[in-house]
């Protein structure tokens, strides 16, 4: 059975996901918060704030798992917050003194706040569709919440590296299940907000092949299980 596309909650989702974004971003009504890592934090906190809104509204029976396909949050938490908050950080430190893991986590947490929205809510919601359509639609409603309306070059590049960005973490999402496993990959485009040169182009490759290598690892592991208790 088909299950059916709830456009209203989806639409509550999004107008609240969207109006705490242009606050946050567009507006100087946060401007009296002196913390930079709150500041960070309320600029990605709609997507989660319009997900509970809208399953709490409609009554809605949605995951939302930290954990997702794993045993405990304890596993995704370690490997992709904990290795790529450490990783990073231990990485900064060696080359310029610095520590920075508070600034890691709040990144990690930021990732979060988007990934309960975009994937645990509206992925969840479009899953009836084939992936190409609601991979596009994510993309294009993911690429208007960051309040681009100018339609030049650089936001036609961003366009794309949202689309792809929304494949990727769609299919981390599709395999794991688990917040905690697309927070931190969604976090890597954050971690590195003054370009990539060749140091973050190598933790990025690093990061990535661990990643994935983990999920085919898991999933080649619990298929064995599967096929034992149908037995």
């Amino acid at each position: 059975m088909t299950r059916k596309i709830n456009f209203g909650a989806i639409a509550v989702y999004y107008v609240i996901a969207v109006i705490c974004r242009y606050i946050a971003v567009k507006t100087d009504l946060l401007s009296g918060i002196e913390n930079g890592y709150a500041q960070i934090l309320l600029r990605g906190v709609g997507p989660a704030l319009g997900a509970f809104a809208a399953i709490k509204l409609f009554s809605l029976s949605n995951p939302l798992s930290l954990k997702g396909i794993y045993k405990t949050a304890a596993l995704p938490f370690l490997v992709y917050w904990i290795l790529p908050a450490f990783l990073i950080a231990g990485t900064d430190y060696f080359m310029t003194g610095k520590f920075p893991i508070l600034l890691m986590f709040t990144v990690l947490v930021y990732g979060l706040l988007e990934e309960i929205g975009w994937r645990g809510f509206l992925q969840e919601q479009l899953k009836s569709l084939p992936t190409f359509t609601s991979t596009v639609i994510i993309a294009i409603l993911w690429f208007i919440w960051h309040v681009n309306i100018e339609m030049n070059t650089q936001y036609m590049v961003f366009l794309g590296i949202i689309f792809f960005g929304t494949w990727g973490i769609g299919k981390i999402y599709k395999k794991t299940g688990s917040l905690l496993a697309v927070a931190g990959v969604h976090s890597l485009n954050n971690f590195f907000r003054n370009g990539i040169h060749d140091r973050e182009f190598i933790l990025i490759v690093v990061l990535l092949a661990v990643w994935i290598g983990f999920v085919i690892m898991y999933d080649r592991k619990k298929k064995p299980s599967l096929t034992q208790e149908t037995v």
